[in-house]
This record gives C-alpha cells, sequence and structure tokens, in this order.
C-alpha cells in the first residue's frame, strides 16, 4: 500500500505556482527525504497533504484513503516552527495535545514518548525555559504521542547538538521498523542521505529528480572515477596493463603505486581488479568515488529547469 499519492497537486496564489502538478507515490513504511532550497515549494506541498490548506488542483490520498477526520488521527506532524504554551510542562503540554485529539494519554505513557526523545528529566519544567532544540524534541514526542502511522517531520534536528540528531536518527528508524512511514525534510543533507530510503528533489514547485540514492547516483555521473592503490607495476607487464586501461577508458592516469581511471559502467570494477591480478600486480585498495547527495543537489539547483505547459 502506498502511504502517500499525489496525482498533479497543485498549489496557486494569483499568478504564482507554488507546487506545480506534482505526481509522487510512497509506500508505506519509507522514510522519505523531501529536499529543496527555501521558496522551493516543500512546505505549501506539506501544508496541502497534512490539510492546513486545500489545493488549487490536483488529488491525494494519505494512507490509501481521501483526507477525513479519521485520516488525520492517523498522522503526526513536525512543523518546522511548533508553538508551545509556555505555562505548562513538558508532561502537561503531551497529555493536553493528546486529549485535544481524543486520546486519553496517562502520565506513564507520555513519559514514555519524552524519554524517547530524551526530555524524561525535564518532564515538569515549564515550556517557557526550554531551549530551542528542546522545543524541537517535545515537537517530536507531541508527533508521535497519538502512535500515529504517517509522521511529517519537517527538519527533525535543526537547533540540536550532534548527540541529540544522533539519538533523533536512532528512533526514526526504529519508528520504521515499526512498520510507520515517515516524511521529513532536512537541510542537513547528510543525515538524508545516511537515514532516508528514497529522496526528492524540489525545485520551483516541481519535483526535478527522485529515487533511491544508487538511483540519484546513476542519474548523476555516467563516468565513475576509480583509485587504485598498488604496487609498482612490474616491468615486464608495463605495456599490456596500460593496454588494458586504454580498452576501459580513453582518459587515465598511470603512476608509481596509484592508477586513477574513469569508468562508464559499474561492472568493469570487477573486471579491471581480476585483469590486474592476473597481470601480477598487488592491489591494496580500490576507490569508487561516488557522488554524494550533497553534489547532487549543487547540480540540481544550478542546471535550469524545463517547464511544461499544461
Amino acid at each position: 500500500m502506498y502511504a502517500i499519492e499525489t496525482y498533479n497537486l497543485t498549489k496557486q496564489y494569483g499568478d504564482k505556482i507554488a507546487v506545480n502538478h506534482i505526481s509522487l507515490k510512497i509506500s508505506s513504511g519509507e522514510i522519505f527525504g523531501f529536499l529543496g532550497r527555501n521558496g522551493a515549494g516543500k512546505s505549501t506541498f506539506i501544508n496541502m497533504l497534512t490539510g492546513i490548506s486545500l489545493p488549487s488542483q490536483g488529488e491525494f490520498k494519505l494512507l490509501g484513503k481521501p483526507m477525513s477526520q479519521k485520516q488525520r488521527k492517523q498522522i503526526g506532524v513536525l512543523p518546522d516552527y511548533s508553538t508551545f504554551y509556555n505555562h505548562m510542562t513538558a508532561l502537561q503540554h503531551l497529555r493536553y495535545f493528546s486529549k485535544v485529539q481524543g486520546i486519553k494519554l496517562s502520565i506513564e505513557e507520555a513519559s514514555t514518548f519524552l524519554k524517547k526523545v530524551g526530555l524524561l528529566g525535564s518532564q515538569h519544567q515549564k515550556v517557557k525555559n526550554f531551549s530551542f532544540g528542546m522545543k524541537k524534541k517535545l515537537g517530536i514526542a507531541q508527533a508521535i504521542c497519538s502512535n500515529p502511522t504517517l509522521i511529517f517531520l519537517d527538519e527533525p534536528t535543526s537547533g540540536v547538538d550532534m548527540e541529540s540528531a544522533l539519538s533523533i536518527h536512532a528512533l526514526i528508524k526504529e519508528l520504521q521498523a515499526e512498520g510507520k512511514t515517515i516524511f521529513m525534510t532536512s537541510h542537513n543533507l547528510h543525515e538524508v542521505e545516511k537515514i532516508c530510503t528514497r529522496i526528492a528533489i524540489m525545485k520551483d514547485g516541481e519535483i526535478v529528480t527522485e529515487g533511491t540514492m544508487e538511483d540519484l547516483r546513476s542519474q548523476h555521473q555516467k563516468k565513475k572515477r576509480v583509485v587504485i592503490k598498488h604496487d609498482p607495476y612490474p616491468t615486464n607487464q608495463s605495456k599490456s596493463i596500460k593496454q588494458l586501461f586504454r580498452t576501459l577508458s580513453p582518459k587515465f592516469e598511470c603512476g608509481h603505486t596509484e592508477t586513477t581511471v574513469m569508468l562508464t559502467s559499474r561492472k568493469n570494477i570487477p573486471f579491471l581488479i581480476r585483469e590486474l591480478t592476473q597481470l601480477d600486480v598487488n592491489l591494496y585498495k580500490v576507490e569508487v568515488e561516488e557522488p554524494s547527495l550533497e553534489n547532487i543537489f549543487l547540480q540540481e539547483n544550478t542546471s535550469p529547469t524545463l517547464h511544461v505547459n499544461n
């Protein structure tokens, strides 16, 4: 089953199209990373899915059905900037929020969620005394305290320290292991690359690329730079070794103990290793340099977006 399905979803404000005919399917159990620069349309897209605003065109389904009051109870949301009641403690806030949703949360249950986000020691502290990072953690606890099936997390680790960020990553994976679907945005591209099962990059209201990290790398790097660490090539095999590289790539550089070659196919890597071994070359390390999510993101945001008239 798909957790999220959108069909030509569009949001227009006057002459400005903030979200432009997006069709997207996200399977249940995914950790889906949704990326884009400020103003790309990410928040507008999420606001439509979570019922904050209505689409100008198109439609969507959550958990296999159109949005309804019943569907809302299966959704948890962490907005980028959560608003809290400063006079309440963290514990009181969770219990109050769950009551608004029609859920009776005991002190023990609420404490369990605060423990998950690392706030158990601050459960009786008033929110007005919380740091930005602590408020972020409380927002995550609020998003998951109703035991939702689909969770939207907008910048879940912004403003928190490294240790807290790692614990939030672990929590997100734990939620996925429980069968939940997580839709998250983040400006931390390393964390998205690390924990997300699939990723989409949005630009000017459109999704310009989408897939697994392997898919994105394949789309953005037709040639792979391979660096080989080795012993000096045997003198009697030098000619054969250079001929081997010429057959695989017009671009290579042989050094005394390091060779760099550009390959167009991953399958050529094991072939090259086998051939060099048969030519009595001692190999110590083979590094395949692939584009990071940061490289891909920058490429997508410097290339022009092609707009299609609908």
